[in-house]
């Protein structure tokens, strides 16, 4: 018997220590409590799909449940697809050229040239200390 993840040596030890804090002349009474509280959140469920279903249409019936759920996300597995997507598409761009038989022209970007050059330290001379930069 597996109960919503509880076995039955856990269900009995439950049932026992409901016994003791409920006592037995309180305990029939709240199992009564129990059972129309299930029951309540039953048609309540119940009344929630048929409202869904009845606003929605019968596309509610065609729905992957399994595909929407959250937990089968896996964020790398969602960035390794889209970094791939992105490079097979790139690389169809590249061979694709509409059938013509010039390739593109190289896109050529102009690195600017570093005009600074850095002045080396001194022996023992502390390095410059920046208190805003951190």
């Amino acid at each position: 018997m597996d109960f919503i993840g509880i076995n039955g040596g856990e269900f009995i030890i439950l049932a026992v220590l409901a016994v003791v804090i409920l006592g037995p002349e309180k305990l029939p009474e709240y199992a009564k409590k129990l059972a129309n509280l299930v029951k309540e959140v039953r048609r309540m469920a119940n009344g929630a799909k048929e409202q869904l279903r009845e606003e929605v249409g019968d596309e509610v019936a065609d729905i992957d449940w399994k595909k929407l759920d959250p937990r089968q996300y896996d964020p790398r597995r969602i960035i390794k697809e889209a970094l791939v997507d992105e490079f097979d598409d790139a690389v169809n761009a590249a061979k694709g050229t509409g059938g013509t038989t010039t390739a593109p022209a190289p896109v050529r970007t102009q690195i600017p040239s570093v005009t600074t050059q850095q002045a080396s330290l001194a022996a023992g001379e502390p390095a410059p200390f920046d208190s805003e930069a951190t």
